[in-house]
């Protein structure tokens, strides 16, 4: 007997999720299958919220930083915890920010590491995200994924203190200790 599973598409996914079948289900597409989301911890909430609060402060007037909503890839749809993406809001209106709109993305990971970096750094990595960042609670680093190619990317450092600054706005300077809470 052989498996054959189904693919989504990115407008059956639309199709589905306006369906309100998956009301109160915890998922989003990758690659376009239908993917379980880990509830949150505390120390992931408490985190990732004084990350948005920080990021929002640090690029105001430049971008909009989004907590925990939907971005709209080739054949995926993940909910990130935390994406940067392009100014005016009002783009956003009719669609969720597609991979052009995106600055950069983080993902804070305590029990998720292994699928952020398995998995979401290759859907990020293929529709060209150009900066990855993926915050390690349990071993308190911050692992930043830049030049994406193909399926993978191609520059990957590790931090656990100092400062970095991102691609897209070079004058800005992130420490590293504002991303590590926990």
């Amino acid at each position: 007997m052989v498996l054959v599973t189904y693919k989504w598409s990115i407008d059956k996914w639309h199709e589905l999720v306006n369906s309100g079948v998956l009301e109160d289900q915890k998922v989003e597409l990758l690659e376009g299958n239908i993917v379980e989301m880990s509830p949150e911890g505390v120390e992931h909430s408490f985190t990732n919220e004084n990350i948005v609060i920080y990021l929002r402060d640090k690029l105001s007037g430049l971008a909009h930083v989004r907590e925990s909503h939907p971005i709209t890839l080739n054949d995926s749809e993940p909910e990130p915890d935390i994406a940067i993406v392009k100014l005016p809001l009002t783009i956003y209106r009719t669609h969720h920010p597609y991979a052009e709109d995106i600055y950069w993305l983080i993902e804070v990971s305590q029990r998720t590491l292994k699928k952020d970096l398995e998995q979401k750094v290759i859907t990020y990595a293929r529709n060209k995200i150009s900066e990855y960042w993926v915050i390690d609670l349990k071993n308190k680093k911050l692992i930043l994924h830049t030049q994406p190619n193909k399926d993978k990317y191609l520059q990957i450092v590790e931090y656990q203190s100092g400062i970095v600054t991102p691609q897209a706005f070079p004058n800005i300077e992130i420490a590293i200790d504002n991303l590590l809470l926990y």
